[in-house]
């Protein structure tokens, strides 16, 4: 059980006086880890005091911070230089990897735009075609813009008339953007830079002149102010950006994050307001009236609601108001705001939905699986989508009078083919399927439900070889994420078949945070009941090891994000339970996680906050910095961050890593991989991507002692 605030104080205290004997530690690898000086910083949380001795490693830029870094990435390829499996493991990850991938195509102006990938290119690249038939052409390709394809293409929006694409760049995996403008035709980017962005789109005006964006203000050295209010502005194609026109701001709420939404007929312009994940505010105004102001049409701050499409005056969202599982609902503007339900809410999960070709198409999850419906206008059913097995389909993008949209789909053991879908015949025809360098064949999915510990059963997707004995005998690797109404569904991973390869098993639960069923279980997820994700982690570890998949010394944890936090926390509480551990960028430090900028202060709808009592002793009781144990035997953990990642800051892993470093009581190694030129994931180069993998189930077969593996 996680210890109580008091129980945590005396732990760091009394590791501060152990610094000098702890500073040595060596490991059964004999290497000794980094010395990391302990402060005597102690910070008062409604009367409880709790020391942060590593708080120095929040200065990312000093240089003893940065001498710490060093220090542990030097260790960490210390230990993979004596891995000799770790070259074969890369040689096969970089033949898998190398296979054609293509994106959802989508239409605007008689024109077709998608990302291609040939296969080993660090960047996708966005090509352009008339019609689909005909050999398509480069429009962008990110990997001009650096020699080590670490400057990425972020996002893109096509113009309504299809002649220009505003585009993002981000440097160095950065969740900071600079957009550009490029003409269609030409290739050419115009003179247009728009820069202070993070996390926005850019929507176009009707015609196709000019864009609305949100952006950041500035602080005195020049630099944007991420803790500052975002707010939305209207750039006119050959203007500069300073002399964009302010449309939306509100000071009195700095930590609302505003962004325009315009419909698909240019008649309205909505700003979509946010803090957090369980709810939205949205405003409207007419288009034309680019003076006038913007009138309240959700405000209550009651629900989340979804811009889906529009016809004249009557504006469709989907929302949860009323509807934990989700259901679409119109709102005409023109008919005081009158709402009407259109398609009611279903027993499953609604993900998403879209008005397409006059049709709503709407994805639905059944037991974290797709399935596609189909209903008119007036929310009567038409039909369903035949997909082509049980796994997971996105798309269905499209304009409301379109003939066609296209979808994709995939699973653990299908890779991601594209298909056309024709709206009035509802007939899919195959546009792309990839060739991959392996036997698929070989694996199979099962699904399973286990008992979490208040007796929630929770669904887990368990991929491996066909026709294996349960005798405990298999490596396997559990992975979960748990959070902001995020659902795991079956995909394919090229890292995750090199794993099954390996003679690894793969498992995946649906945790509850997540959206799989609906917003009671994200919330059954959150704040004061975030153990329920740590217990149900731990039950679908305890299951695999009854159930005979595994054992504990085969058994290894894997999350990043709020899923490294999720491997951090339960690494505390069930040290005993597993075999390795593969925590990235997580969020470690849960009493400050919200003080770098006021985007992580929005996950505090998840998390709750320090400052108020009652969430801080929940957060106090599983924050994995705060909850190490000096002496325990923690297992072999190689923990992952990059120094650009501005989302979860890397300070996290920093105090984590070397907190646990110093409380390690046995010789099973902690080692620290800080990636240069990468952030937070989004954005990583192939030739990154493999290195880190390759990294990682180096590290798994070497401490969960994996045999060779005989090939069929």
């Amino acid at each position: 059980m996680p210890a109580n605030p008091t129980t945590i104080l005396l732990v760091l205290l009394a590791a501060c006086l152990l610094t000098a004997c702890m500073s040595d530690q060596t490991t059964a690898f004999d290497v000794s880890y980094p010395e990391a000086r302990q402060s005597d910083q102690v910070d008062d949380y409604h009367g409880v005091e709790i020391a942060d001795p590593y708080r120095w490693l929040e200065e990312l830029d000093s240089a003893e911070t940065g001498a710490w870094i060093k220090a542990q990435n030097e260790l960490s390829a210390a230990y993979l230089d004596t891995l000799a499996h770790r070259e074969d493991i890369e040689r096969r990850l970089t033949e898998l990897w190398d296979y054609e991938r293509i994106g959802i195509p989508h239409k605007e102006g008689g024109r077709y735009f998608y990302l291609r990938n040939d296969g080993l290119q660090d960047q996708s690249v966005l090509l352009v075609s008339n019609d689909l038939a005909s050999e398509p052409r480069v429009l962008l390709d990110p990997n001009t813009f650096s020699s080590d394809g670490t400057v990425s293409l972020s996002s893109y929006r096509v113009s309504p008339d299809g002649s220009k694409v505003a585009y993002s760049v981000s440097d160095g995996g950065t969740d900071w953007k600079t957009w550009k403008i490029r003409d269609v035709s030409s290739g050419d980017d115009l003179s247009d830079e728009l820069r202070r962005t993070k996390f926005t789109t850019a929507e176009w005006t009707p015609d196709s002149q000019g864009l609305y964006y949100s952006r950041y203000p500035t602080k005195a050295s020049g630099e944007p102010d991420g803790s500052a209010a975002v707010r939305v502005f209207h750039h006119r194609l050959g203007d500069s950006q300073e002399e964009d026109t302010l449309i939306y701001e509100d000071a009195e709420h700095p930590t609302w994050q505003p962004y325009a939404e315009a419909t698909e007929d240019g008649r309205y312009l909505l700003i979509n307001i946010s803090e957090g994940y369980f709810s939205n505010a949205v405003l409207s105004r007419p288009m034309q009236e680019s003076d006038g102001e913007f009138l309240d049409l959700f405000t209550e701050w009651d629900a989340l609601y979804n811009l889906v499409g529009s016809l004249g005056s009557r504006l469709f969202f989907m929302t949860t108001k009323d509807a934990e599982n989700s259901r679409l609902i119109s709102v005409d503007l023109e008919d005081g705001n009158r709402l009407r339900e259109v398609v009611p809410e279903a027993e499953q999960r609604l993900e998403s939905i879209s008005l397409v070709g006059g049709r709503f198409v709407a994805r639905y999850l059944e037991n974290a699986r797709t399935a596609v419906k189909v209903f008119d206008l007036d929310g009567g059913k038409i039909g369903e989508v035949d997909l082509p097995g049980l796994g997971t389909a996105e798309g269905f993008y499209g304009k409301a009078d379109d003939a066609e949209t296209f979808y994709s789909f995939s699973s653990f053991t299908s890779p991601n083919e594209v298909h056309r879908y024709d709206v009035a015949t509802g007939e899919s025809t195959l546009f792309r399927a990839p060739q991959v360098d392996a036997d698929l064949e070989r694996f199979e999915t099962r699904q399973v439900f286990f008992d979490s510990r208040d007796g929630t059963k929770v669904p887990m997707f368990i991929t491996h070889r066909r026709g294996i004995d349960l005798d405990g005998s298999h490596p396997t690797l559990l992975y979960g994420y748990g959070g902001f109404d995020i659902s795991l569904t079956p995909v394919f991973r090229t890292d995750r078949l090199v794993w099954l390869e390996m003679g690894g098993i793969l498992a995946i639960p649906n945790l509850r945070g997540g959206g799989e069923y609906g917003e009671s279980w994200h919330r059954a997820g959150t704040k004061l009941q975030k153990q329920n994700v740590f217990d149900d982690f731990i039950a679908a570890a305890e299951y695999l090891i009854a159930e005979s998949y595994t054992s504990t010394a085969k058994l290894a944890i894997q999350g990043g994000s709020n899923g490294g936090l999720l491997v951090g926390a339960v690494l505390n509480q069930r040290p005993d339970l597993f075999g390795a551990a593969l925590p990235a960028v997580g969020v470690m430090d849960m009493l400050r996680y919200h003080l770098p900028s006021s985007n992580a202060r929005a996950w505090s709808s998840d998390y709750g906050l320090s400052e108020n009592e009652d969430e801080f002793h929940a957060l106090a009781a599983y924050s994995p910095y705060h909850n190490l144990s000096d002496g325990s035997c923690y297992p072999p953990t190689w923990i992952n961050t990059a120094d650009h990642d501005d989302r979860v800051v890397p300070w996290h892993t920093f105090k984590y890593t070397a907190r646990l470093q110093t409380a390690q009581g046995c010789d099973n190694p902690i080692l620290l991989r800080v990636e240069t030129r990468a952030g937070h994931g989004a954005g990583k180069p192939t030739w990154m991507q493999i290195e880190e993998v390759a990294d990682r189930w180096a590290f798994l077969k070497e401490v969960l002692e994996m045999d060779p593996v005989d090939e069929d």
